[in-house]
C-alpha cells in the first residue's frame, strides 16, 4: 500500500454516511415524537437532546468504524463474537421494528400530502412506497448516495420554522438545563420514545453498511485492517461526518420541540398523535406558511428515511444469513437483498390497509426502537471491542464507556416506562 497522503477534500464532500444517517433519524416517526414532547410538556424535555447527542455520536462512531475497519457490516461482525441464533434473533427484532416504522412513516407522509394538496391518502402512500423502492432498485449507488445527501437540506425547513415564531429563549434555556421533574407514566413513555427514535437500531446498521459501500465504490479504498495507513485520513473523516450528522439530527429535533412548545403547548393544543396532526394544528396558530414548511419536512424526511429503514433491514438480514448484499449490486446480482428491501417496504405499506392503527403505530414504533436498541447495542459493543474483529482498531475505553452507558440508559428507560404502566 502507498503512503502517499490523500489530497485535501472539501468539507461538504467529507460528509456522507454520517450526515445521511443523522438526517434519516428525523423521520416522520421522530417528528411526531418530538411534536408530542413539545405540545404536551412545552420546553420541559429539551434536556433530552443534550443528553442524547454525545451518546448518539459514540454509538454511530462505533458502528461506522466497525464497517470501515473490517469491510463488513454489523451483523456479519456480530456473528464472529456470538452465536448465529442470537444474531438472527436480534436481526429479526430489527426487521419487525423497521417494518412498523416504515408503515408509520409512509402513512404520515400520505396524511401530510393530503393536507397540502388534497386527494386520497392511500394513493399517496402507494406512490411514496414506489418512489422509495425505485430509488434503491434502479439508481446506482453513487448517484443514490448523492441524492440522499442533498435531500438532507429539507431539514432546514424545521430550523427556519423555529425562527419564524415568537420564542421565549429564557424558557428554552431553562428546558435545556433543568430536567423535567414529572414522574407520570405519560412523560416516561415520551422520554423512552425520544430515546428510541433518536438512538434507533436501524441507524447502527445503516452507517456501518454505508462505510462498506464507500469502500466498494472506490477502487483506492480498503478496509483499515488491510490498509492501516488509510486510517490517518479515514478515522478523522468518520469523526467529522458523524459529529456533524448527529448534530444536524439533534438540532432539527430541538427545532421541532421548540416550535411546537411555543405554539401548540402555549395555545393548549396538547393532543398531538402524528406529525400530520402537528402540521394541521400549526395552521391556525402559526399561519399557512409555517404549516407548509412543517408538512414539507414530513414528506422530505420520509423520502430520506424510508429507504434507509428498508436498506438497513436488508443489510442486517443479508449479512446474518450469508446472502450477497449491497446497493452497489444490481437486483439481479443480489436478489435476496433486494427482496428484503421490497418485503419490508410492502409490509409497511400493508399497515395502511390492516386493522393496525397507523396513528398509534407512528408513536409506538419509536417505543419499540427504544426497547430493541439495548440488546442490539450490546452486541455492537462486543464486536467493536473485540481485537479478533477489529485488530489494532478496536474501540477505546472512552467509546466503550459511552456505549455501555447508552445501552443501560435505553434498557433502564424502557423498564421505567413498563413499571409505570
Amino acid at each position: 500500500m502507498t503512503d502517499t497522503p490523500r489530497p485535501r477534500i472539501a468539507l461538504f464532500r467529507q460528509l456522507g454516511p454520517g450526515l445521511i444517517t443523522g438526517a434519516a433519524d428525523d423521520d416522520p416517526s421522530g417528528i411526531a415524537t418530538y411534536s408530542q414532547a413539545g405540545a404536551q410538556f412545552g420546553f420541559g424535555l429539551l434536556w433530552t437532546m443534550l443528553l442524547t447527542y454525545p451518546l448518539m455520536c459514540a454509538v454511530q462512531l462505533m458502528s461506522a468504524e466497525v464497517g470501515r475497519v473490517t469491510g463488513c457490516g454489523l451483523a456479519m461482525n456480530m456473528k464472529r463474537v456470538m452465536p448465529r441464533a442470537v444474531v438472527l434473533f436480534l436481526v429479526g427484532l430489527l426487521f419487525v421494528a423497521n417494518t412498523i416504522n416504515i408503515g408509520a412513516d409512509i402513512a404520515a407522509m400520505g396524511a401530510a400530502a393530503k393536507l397540502v394538496v388534497g386527494g386520497g391518502e392511500k394513493l399517496f402512500v402507494v406512490a411514496f412506497a414506489l418512489i422509495s423502492l425505485a430509488l434503491q432498485l434502479f439508481v446506482p449507488y453513487r448517484r443514490y448516495a448523492r441524492l440522499l445527501k442533498w435531500l438532507t437540506l429539507v431539514l432546514l425547513s424545521y430550523v427556519a420554522l423555529m425562527f419564524m415564531l415568537h420564542i421565549d429563549w429564557m424558557a428554552v434555556l431553562k428546558g435545556l438545563v433543568f430536567p423535567f421533574g414529572s414522574s407520570s407514566a405519560g412523560v416516561a413513555t415520551v422520554i423512552v420514545a425520544i430515546f428510541g427514535t433518536t438512538i434507533s437500531p436501524y441507524l447502527f446498521f445503516w452507517q456501518s453498511a454505508e462505510e462498506v459501500e464507500e469502500i466498494a465504490a472506490d477502487p483506492n479504498a480498503h478496509p483499515l485492517k488491510q490498509a492501516p495507513n488509510e486510517a490517518k485520513w479515514e478515522l478523522p473523516r468518520i469523526r467529522f461526518d458523524t459529529f456533524v450528522g448527529m448534530g444536524v439530527s439533534n438540532l432539527v429535533a430541538l427545532a421541532v420541540m421548540i416550535a411546537t412548545a411555543a405554539t401548540l403547548h402555549a395555545s393548549g393544543k396538547t393532543d398531538i398523535q402524528t406529525a400530520a396532526d402537528a402540521a394541521q394544528a400549526l395552521r391556525p396558530v402559526a399561519g399557512p406558511f409555517a404549516f407548509g414548511l412543517f408538512s414539507l419536512g414530513i414528506i422530505g424526511t420520509g423520502l430520506l428515511a424510508v429507504p434507509v429503514l428498508a436498506g438497513s433491514a436488508a443489510y442486517a438480514v443479508g449479512e446474518a444469513t450469508g446472502m450477497k448484499c449491497g446497493l452497489q449490486h444490481s437486483p439481479r446480482q443480489a436478489i435476496g437483498f433486494y427482496a428484503v428491501i421490497s418485503a419490508a417496504t410492502l409490509l409497511g405499506v400493508g399497515i395502511e390497509w390492516s386493522p393496525i392503527d397507523p396513528i398509534k403505530a407512528l408513536f409506538w414504533s419509536a417505543v419499540i426502537n427504544g426497547v430493541v436498541a439495548g440488546p442490539i447495542l450490546a452486541a455492537t459493543l462486543i464486536a467493536a471491542s473485540s481485537e479478533r474483529v477489529m485488530g489494532q482498531f478496536k474501540i477505546g475505553r472512552r467509546l466503550q464507556v459511552f456505549g455501555w452507558a447508552t445501552a443501560l440508559l435505553m434498557a433502564g428507560s424502557s423498564v421505567m416506562m413498563l413499571l409505570q404502566k
